[in-house]
């Protein structure tokens, strides 16, 4: 399975892959669901390995339960992005470790950091929304806007359309194609959700250019 957020699959049997293989076991376990909601939460703020690897199998094993697991996985994606804002706005300057640790997750740089920052004042609103909905480590985004001070209702409805938005289609995608569409979102799920995006926006401003 290589629909992850930082790329290419993690390379076999070094410790991300150990991990991600030790994360995906519990989508066969009588423990999938409450593994799901800490997955999604953990990762919105600091675990490396995207929800998406229990939501696929999980959706795929039981696809009557499919809008569970996508509100499971969007309410505690959310939650953990609540968290991921605490630890910036909170934190980030006065627990020095926090700022270490959180530079050390893969996919995870100071430049990408100062780069969002710069995001955040330019776009706002669209810029948690574009990171809630594609495969961009979410974290880097919820940990940031707290940095930055963004406004937090504002940034939780943005944190609640991107990220319902992204695992509601998949598990859709995957209740009403099955297998066959596992395939699909591995390997294009990351240029889908980019085309999507850019016609949203697209949309947006033609609209708000003819009013």
């Amino acid at each position: 399975m290589s629909l992850q957020e930082h790329g290419e699959p993690p390379a076999r049997g070094g410790p991300i892959r150990r991990l991600y293989d030790w994360t995906l076991h519990w989508a066969y376990t009588p423990y999938g669901n409450p593994a799901l909601a800490v997955l999604a939460f953990m990762e919105s703020s600091f675990f490396p390995i995207p929800p998406d690897v229990l939501l696929l199998p999980l959706v795929l094993g039981r696809r009557d339960r499919w809008l569970r697991f996508a509100f499971l996985c969007t309410v505690f994606s959310v939650l953990g992005g609540l968290f991921g804002y605490w630890i910036g706005h909170a934190l980030w300057e006065d627990v020095p470790w926090i700022q270490q640790t959180f530079f050390s997750i893969p996919g995870v740089t100071r430049a990408a950091f100062e780069t969002v920052e710069d995001w955040f004042a330019a776009y706002n609103f669209w810029i948690v929304f574009t990171a809630g909905f594609t495969p961009i480590p979410f974290k880097l985004f919820t940990v940031t806007a707290g940095v930055c001070g963004v406004d937090l209702p504002l940034f939780l409805l943005a944190a609640t359309v991107g990220r319902g938005a992204r695992f509601f289609l998949v598990a859709w995608i995957l209740q009403r194609f099955g297998p066959k569409a596992r395939e699909i979102l591995e390997r294009r799920f990351g240029l889908m959700t980019i085309c999507f995006v850019i016609l949203l926006l697209g949309g947006f401003l033609i609209v708000k250019w003819i009013l």
